[in-house]
């Protein structure tokens, strides 16, 4: 432990320091080296330079396991670029790892990191990492024209440049590109069961409580330990189900007129809380609910003993598959639930994406290194790292749309882990065409694909809303911990309320212990965050 404190404490005075001194030491495009070749207009600068060249990879996930110097895509990448990768992973904690490597002025290469992570920007202020725009410019312009520039505005420092480029990120302007979206947030129901009762709509209260009550005379007596719905467990700060999944399903806004709008306030909201206050008066809701972990949720949908469920589908895959292998029609289907005549605002893939990757200045060759990022970021780069080679792994439909071959589709299918061994695919995700590996994406099994695709016409970006939590430690960050621990206590009290007037005496009193705990400056800030993501996104 003493070792840990001081080691980060070291690392935490080395960046000041470096702070201090580098201020003045971030480069502009005509600091850096001159160019070993002359970009051309239009094209990647990598084709002109594929000479042998070792980046040394920090990743910063001590669970990560690459195939590079083995699988088949990733020796294809290395073959056509010149560019061999050597990963680097933490054995231990990943903070004391980088944090060792920011003392000692060790950073490799290349660094992937938490999008989030302070580390950031502490690096950025310190001068030890270059950016983005300043190598594209000097040496690789066609990093522009394949990178989004709201993803560009949105990872941006202070000084207006960005220092690491994200995975997994699409902005609300590529939207428009998707062709394929798979949506998690459903409400489903035990197809056999459902149809048992007649198929009802559920949309509305009286219609809901009907059905459960319904599914409730049919089962309960049939089935032991019968679960008319489940929920996500409930935790110290609530209750995913009944907290943003009941929100998005009935399109409660998230700001209203440019102004963040607090959706436990909405009538609608509140109406369907006490919906579900009601079906726990009616028995409806097990008592086991309130306590069940999720293992235990889907070893009750594995027993055919749950109903419906306000439920992240992608949770419950196996016990799905299961499932349907018995008998298709005794799986789960997503259907219309709780609604308030709004439709539903189902968040999509957002802005904010997972990790960056940041070239440190500390990188041998700069120039390489953002050719390369240019080139796996790309359209050719993801389908390399997605398919491999064409005319091995690799098939092009007649409008060049990618997929593998049939002999490499059915490993996929068949042996998962012994595909990702032979091509190395799994471990590359930390760059690439996030759209063009959506669209190309492997459409879901049979038996997810009714559940996947019920929401694509609800699907809405929340880009603007991302990054709204204040910073751990600060004033605001206690506010909001407060009152997600206060939330967390009254929920399950609003759920087991004898009554809507006690109901409302229960949600009149979080509201009021709520605003004394600092509820108006926590929004404050918030309000301010949401104002610059807006800002940022061009969003007026």
């Amino acid at each position: 432990m003493r070792k840990t404190i001081a080691l980060v404490l070291c690392a935490a005075v080395s960046v000041s320091m470096l702070a201090g001194c580098g201020g003045d030491s971030k480069e502009s495009a005509s600091d850096l080296p001159a160019a070993k070749t002359e970009a051309k207009e239009g094209e990647p600068a990598w084709k002109d330079d594929t000479d042998p060249i070792t980046l040394d990879w920090y990743v910063n996930y001590s669970w990560y396991g690459s195939w590079w110097d083995e699988g088949e895509f990733s020796q294809y990448m290395e073959q056509k670029t010149g560019v061999k990768i050597n990963f680097i992973v933490p054995s231990g904690s990943e903070s004391e790892k980088m944090n060792t490597m920011i003392a000692g002025n060790t950073l490799p290469d290349v660094i992937t990191l938490e999008a989030a992570d302070p580390l950031v920007k502490q690096m950025v202020d310190a001068g030890l990492l270059y950016s983005l725009n300043d190598l594209a410019d000097k040496y690789d312009p066609y990093f522009y024209e394949v990178t989004s520039e709201q993803t560009m505005n949105w990872f941006a420092q202070a000084d207006g440049k960005t220092y690491g480029y994200p995975n997994a990120s699409i902005s609300p302007e590529q939207y428009d590109e998707l062709t394929k979206i798979n949506i998690y947030q459903t409400f489903n129901v035990k197809n056999d069961y459902y149809e048992a009762i007649g198929s009802p709509d559920m949309s509305t209260p009286e219609n809901f409580l009907n059905a459960l009550q319904a599914a409730e005379d049919m089962y309960g007596d049939q089935i032991e330990g019968f679960i008319p719905i489940a929920f996500h467990d409930f935790s110290d700060t609530g209750n995913y189900s009944l907290d943003r999944y009941l929100m998005d399903y009935l399109g409660i806004p998230k700001a209203i007129d440019g102004k963040l709008y607090d959706r436990r306030e909405d009538e609608n909201y509140q109406t369907w809380l006490k919906t579900f206050r009601k079906a726990n008066e009616m028995g409806l809701i097990a008592s086991n609910v309130f306590t069940d972990s999720r293992q235990q949720v889907e070893e009750e949908i594995a027993q055919g003993r749950v109903f419906s469920l306000l439920y992240q589908n992608c949770d419950f895959v196996a016990e799905q598959q299961m499932l349907w292998d018995q008998d298709p029609n005794s799986a789960y289907i997503a259907i219309q639930g709780p609604n308030s005549g709004n439709d539903p605002a189902l968040e999509g893939p957002s802005i904010g994406g997972w990790t960056v990757t940041c070239i440190t200045k500390n990188c041998k060759d700069p120039e390489r290194a953002i050719e390369f990022m240019t080139y796996w970021i790309s359209k050719e780069g993801t389908q390399d790292a997605m398919f491999g080679e064409v005319g091995k792994s690799c098939e092009l439909d007649a409008d060049g749309t990618p997929h593998l071959t049939q002999e490499y589709q059915d490993l996929f299918n068949n042996d998962y882990d012994a595909y990702n061994r032979l091509t190395g695919q799994d471990p590359l995700w930390m760059l690439g065409d996030p759209v063009s590996a959506n669209n190309w994406g492997s459409d879901p099994q049979e038996y997810l694909a009714q559940m996947y695709k019920w929401g694509v016409d609800y699907v809405v970006s929340g880009s603007e809303y991302s990054n709204l939590d204040p910073e751990s430690g600060s004033d605001e960050s206690e506010i909001k911990q407060d009152i997600d621990l206060l939330w967390g206590t009254t929920l399950p009290k609003l759920i087991t309320a004898s009554s809507d007037e006690e109901f409302d005496t229960i949600l009149a009193d979080f509201f009021e212990q709520r605003d004394s705990l600092g509820w108006e400056k926590l929004l404050s800030y918030q309000q301010t965050k949401y104002e610059e993501n807006l800002k940022k996104l061009g969003i007026e």
